[in-house]
């Protein structure tokens, strides 16, 4: 674990629908290598709490039923991509959404990131799709349950708590988030094929696209998106 601590990875991107997993793999990845998870999701939820100028003219466009523009995400993840926690490298969990987003990654990474780079020179964003099944997909949202006070997520289908309903780490009753209503789902999914897979031919257009079957065992999915970036970005010679 020390010696991929120390390794340049570079960028990874991970692209899916909602429930496929990318969560659960971002977190894996973090720990093997030390670099940092970024979600925007955690992102925008931090600045509105913060009352940061970006987080309140996020909540305005959220408040008004629209979504948040571009060049807000882009702000919010360019102050954390500059932290010295993602010199070596980074997770991006739900970014880039679009196109321009995924060109305006580029043009930062050019631009910035890759200067600061000092052991091994730069490695170009890896970009992992994880595949599921439509249906399988519902199944995994439906059946999803949160723990509101430790945040840890259980599923009734597939990864139940001891005691039904009751989280296993503080008893706290266990609930459905909104956004994982049967209805809300369907309207998630279908905001995903319109919106997200133009990212995916995007970065398949260049080369960077490599596909994953998020039906396999977890471990299987990660040992998978590990090889991929071990050969992507190989350690660096007597380390």
């Amino acid at each position: 674990m020390a010696a991929e601590a120390l390794r340049n990875i570079g960028p990874v991107i991970l692209l899916g629908s909602p429930g496929a997993g990318k969560g659960t793999q971002a977190k894996r990845i973090t720990a093997r290598y030390g670099i940092p998870q970024i979600s925007t999701g955690d992102l925008l939820r931090d600045h509105v709490r913060r009352r940061t100028k970006l987080g309140l003219q996020a909540k305005g466009a959220m408040a008004r039923g629209e979504l948040v523009p571009d060049d807000l995400v882009c702000d919010m993840v360019l102050h954390r991509l500059r932290k010295p926690d993602c010199d070596a490298g980074f997770v991006l969990d739900g970014f880039p959404r679009t196109p321009a987003q995924a060109g305006w990654l580029d043009a930062f990474l050019d631009s910035e990131f890759f200067d600061k780079w000092h052991r091994g020179g730069k490695c170009l964003p890896i970009v992992v799709r994880i595949d599921v099944d439509y249906n399988q997909l519902l199944f995994r949202l439906t059946g999803r349950r949160t723990c509101p006070t430790c945040g840890r997520i259980y599923n009734v289908h597939l990864q139940p708590p001891r005691v039904d309903m009751l989280c296993d780490v503080d008893g706290t009753p266990l609930v459905i988030r909104d956004d994982d209503r049967e209805e809300v789902i369907r309207e998630r999914l279908a905001a995903y094929e319109t919106q997200t897979r133009p990212v995916a031919a995007y970065y398949e257009g260049k080369g960077r696209l490599f596909s994953v079957n998020g039906e396999l065992p977890v471990d299987e999915v990660t040992a998978q998106i590990l090889r991929e970036i071990e050969s992507h970005c190989p350690a660096p010679a007597g380390s």
